[in-house]
């Protein structure tokens, strides 16, 4: 799972050292279940002033696309799309073979899966690369565009997978949900490094986004607060707030619903041209 982080700018090079300490700290934990290659390296080109330690520098970015292409499993561009398409288009070949590319704009906001979306990891690439830099995750995959519900999730520290996913399970069974509809699961940032929630949306095989607290805290949305959770976290509130603000014109399905260490709310994306 060799990653090369690729960006041609001054601000490309701030973000890719943001974006390559958070990929090889997920990278190492990955590397140890699938005893995978966990390296990640940052490229730069030669036009921007500042060095960034340990990154390469390349002078043409097609030429070291040419290079990269069947050497690496994934590759992130912090680049306009329109260059990255045309530096990736000579090398495309199957999506079966080809590695996952994601493009993030210079300013953070948009994390795109372009190519091998499914097959090839660039979906799950892009919610990795949005969750480390608060960005917007963009999948155009059809099989997952279609799904419209997403499941903001809240828990105390150290809760076993098993009892997350089973909780997650009655919310959905109570709001007779299946989980093909499930397009996420989400929670806030705080919750980025809690293995039971993380192994919970691995066996249950559903994205999981976070998102950050100061967003949560800033939210003109309704809601229900809870001072309990404010008191912990400093939140008014993880579930509903999440699954929100997981998606886009979002309304709640579901509630809060309260379960021992965990609390579940739905939230249903409306994308009615589709329907």
């Amino acid at each position: 799972m060799k990653t090369a982080i690729i960006t041609l700018s001054e601000q490309g090079a701030a973000l890719a050292k943001v974006l390559a300490r958070s990929l090889r700290s997920t990278a190492k934990q990955a590397a140890a279940r699938l005893e995978a290659d966990a390296r990640v390296l940052v490229y730069v080109h030669s036009s921007v002033a500042r060095a960034l330690r340990g990154a390469v520098r390349f002078d043409r970015i097609s030429s070291l696309t040419h290079v990269l292409f069947p050497s690496v499993s994934r590759m992130i561009y912090i680049a306009p799309i329109g260059l990255v398409v045309r530096a990736i288009a000579p090398c495309v070949r199957h999506k079966l073979t080809d590695p996952a590319v994601v493009v993030v704009d210079v300013g953070g906001r948009w994390a795109v899966s372009l190519l091998s979306g499914h097959e090839g990891g660039a979906n799950e690439l892009a919610m990795t690369v949005a969750n480390a830099l608060s960005a917007e995750p963009v999948i155009t995959t059809t099989t997952e565009a279609i799904k419209t519900i997403i499941v903001g999730v809240g828990c105390r520290r150290g809760t076993p997978a098993d009892q997350i996913e089973r909780t997650i399970r009655a919310a959905l069974a109570s709001a007779g949900v299946p989980l093909n509809r499930v397009r996420l699961i989400a929670s806030c940032d705080l919750k980025a490094d809690e293995p039971g929630l993380l192994a919970a949306a691995r066996k249950l095989d559903v994205p999981l986004r976070f998102i950050s607290s100061d967003e949560i805290r800033d939210s003109r949305r309704k809601f229900t607060r809870s001072k309990f959770v404010q008191r912990k976290v400093n939140l008014p509130a993880v579930a509903e707030p999440a699954a929100l603000l997981a998606g886009r014109r979002t309304k709640l399905l579901l509630p809060k619903q309260i379960y021992p260490n965990v609390t579940v709310a739905l939230a249903a994306e409306n994308c009615t041209w589709s329907e």
